[in-house]
């Protein structure tokens, strides 16, 4: 038998991956081809056409479009990314983010000096609606209102009336602003139209739509808000539109990401049912604001456009449009009168503690001897000083640009305080109990008050109560699967990020914006005696919350009350008693603090189960540590 040779064979089913993109090099006769496993293979044309190169990918990226530039090599896809692959190395470049979204294509220009891409921009298109209203709540977040104190009538300044406010949006959840609190002036009307798949011009632009008054008012205020077209088509709209303008309000979508806006006119304008009016819209780089005119295209050609408001009397500078809506709160201006009217006496001595309020002017006008107040700011100084001003108050009362700790007997004129007062309000606040520091510049007053100080408030505590939110658990719940997408391993992240110290804290929201039910009782957790100095060694406190209603508690709500005597009482949070379903009415004016439970309790409502805090207050830093836990009983 004869020597022979034996070759191993091996047969595999060979699967090809699919081809995604194509691009032919004249110059050198290069196929450059994209597969659907993210690879890229080169085959030379040159020499019988065959495989010369091959660029390892990646499946999760798949490429879209390639582009030969002068030799160069460049793919692009859904990433948004371009990149630029090395071809001996036979690896990426580099690459570089498109920012505009998603690229179908990429093209060279005829002189191989530019790239183009095509990107299908998601959303695609956005459309702006308004509507002219009458809002007596609106407007007291952009301007200063008469008020009663004795039975005087206390004025703005005539610089604060005549301003045009701040152009910063005021974006709010338009859904819990209640179709009862104002009034349509104008049909909803189309301003104007962005086409975000094009590119967008940076020059000053303004859009005009005419309406005839549905009915007769003051024309105070725009609510705005836009519907954004997902693709070209317009088949998938995701539309902002407030719950009150759907048929059926509870499907209305909870929207959070972007909410509806509320524009305040430089001035309100008288509206008569029936008038030709025209609202018009501009917009720049950074902002937008709206003005109302009588309808008339001779005035239309000749009127210059509106410029972009900006404040002119440091009011909306000092005061932001919740704090607006807190001095133009004629039920808390009143709680703060009777406590002072209570407490003072003909030769009190006053001194306010608190950022650009007008208890200074309460009390002169309640017929104290001295009123000095501590301003935070100049700016905050200034402005005081004209609401002094335009009440015709030139004595009697001192404005202080001096810190707490800093003052002395000589800035007092030598005199010792009899009324320490304050609402208490200061801007750096974030958190409810940041307000604490009333009671350390208290403290650090200690010397220069009289031994039978009265100190309005006389006390603070922090309440707190075991909610059900409507929609505000979903910014801590994790997604899962979302259309098709399986999301979890940013839940995972998220999760392990929770696992740090400051995300066990409390975090500041608005809760009249957002909706919850109470499933258990409020309760004062702990109790600040502003008659005593800050104590040296930490306060603690701890208890229960038994859960009496249904529901899904997901976490709990925080906020202060003052005890401004001992029946006044202000509160920041809950204004109103607790329903019996469980319903809560929040401050519009102050933030509530929110602490989120790391896993959410199905409650029976039985009183099984509750919901135990543990508080300490720690003296050295003002903060206030907190943990909770929920168990059955």
């Amino acid at each position: 038998m004869g020597e022979f040779v034996v070759h191993r064979v091996r047969f595999f089913d060979y699967m090809p991956s699919a081809i995604r993109a194509m691009a032919f090099n004249g110059s050198t006769q290069r196929l450059a081809v994209a597969r659907g496993d993210g690879a890229v293979e080169i085959f030379n044309f040159a020499d019988n056409y065959f495989q010369e190169k091959v660029i390892p990918g990646r499946s999760d990226r798949a490429i879209e479009a390639l582009c030969w530039v002068r030799g160069r090599l460049f793919s692009a896809g859904l990433s948004g990314e371009i990149i630029e692959y090395d071809l001996e190395k036979l690896r990426p470049r580099y690459s570089v983010e498109a920012y505009g979204g998603p690229i179908w294509t990429i093209s060279s220009n005829s002189q191989e000096t530019l790239l183009g891409e095509g990107c299908e921009a998601v959303p695609h298109r956005a459309t702006v609606y308004a509507q002219l209203v009458e809002s007596e709540l609106l407007w007291g977040w952009a301007q200063l209102q008469p008020m009663e104190v004795e039975g005087v009538r206390l004025l703005p300044p005539p610089a604060v009336s005549r301003c045009a406010g701040a152009h910063s949006v005021c974006d709010i959840q338009l859904s819990q602003v209640s179709p009862a609190s104002f009034k349509p002036l104008s049909p909803l009307c189309t301003m104007f139209s962005v086409d975000f798949s094009k590119p967008v011009s940076s020059a000053f632009q303004s859009h005009s739509a005419q309406f005839v008054a549905r009915c007769s008012g003051r024309g105070q205020v725009v609510l705005s808000w836009w519907d954004l077209h997902m693709d070209p088509r317009g088949d998938v709209v995701c539309t902002m539109a407030p719950s009150w303008t759907y048929p059926h309000q509870k499907r209305a979508p909870w929207r959070d990401h972007w909410m509806q806006s509320v524009y305040f006119l430089p001035e309100e304008s008288q509206v008569t049912e029936g008038d030709d009016l025209c609202l018009t819209v501009c917009h720049d780089d950074y902002s937008l604001w709206y003005s109302l005119q009588a309808h008339s295209r001779q005035d239309q050609q000749t009127e210059a456009p509106p410029p972009r408001p900006s404040c002119t009397c440091q009011a909306h500078l000092v005061w932001t449009r919740p704090r607006f809506g807190e001095l133009n709160d004629g039920r808390r201006t009143e709680s703060y009168v009777q406590a002072l009217r209570s407490v003072l006496k003909e030769d009190a001595v006053c001194l306010s503690v608190s950022d650009g309020s007008l208890l200074p002017v309460f009390a002169h006008k309640l017929g104290a001897k001295k009123v000095y107040s501590l301003e935070n700011s100049r700016m905050s100084k200034q402005l005081i000083e004209q609401v002094l001003g335009a009440n015709a108050i030139t004595g009697g009362v001192e404005l202080l640009e001096i810190r707490a700790d800093h003052l002395t007997r000589n800035d007092l004129g030598d005199e010792q305080v009899s009324v320490l007062m304050g609402e208490p309000y200061f801007s750096t606040s974030l958190l409810p109990w940041h307000s604490l520091f009333f009671w350390y510049c208290r403290t650090a007053l200690s010397g220069l008050l009289r031994p039978d100080v009265t100190i309005l408030p006389c006390s603070a505590s922090l309440h707190v109560v075991a909610v059900e939110f409507q929609d505000l658990w979903r910014i801590r719940a994790p997604c899962g699967r979302c259309e098709g997408f399986d999301v979890t391993p940013m839940d995972e992240m998220v999760q392990r990020s929770l696992d740090f110290r400051e995300s066990r804290e409390a975090e500041p929201h608005p809760l009249w914006e957002y909706p919850c039910r109470a499933l258990s009782q409020s309760a004062a957790a702990m109790t600040f005696d502003f008659t005593q100095c800050v104590p040296s060694q930490p306060i603690n406190s701890q208890g229960s919350l038994p859960l009496i209603r249904t529901g899904c508690c997901q976490g709990v709500a925080l906020w202060m009350e003052y005890q401004l005597t001992d029946d006044i009482t202000v509160s920041t949070g809950l204004t109103a008693p607790i329903s019996e379903q469980g319903d809560c009415e929040w401050s519009r004016h102050r933030k509530q603090a929110v602490y989120f439970l790391r896993s959410p309790w199905q409650s029976s409502g039985d009183g099984r189960a509750a919901v135990s805090y543990s508080f300490t207050f720690e003296p050295d830093s003002g903060d206030i540590k907190m943990d909770f836990s929920i168990s059955a009983l």
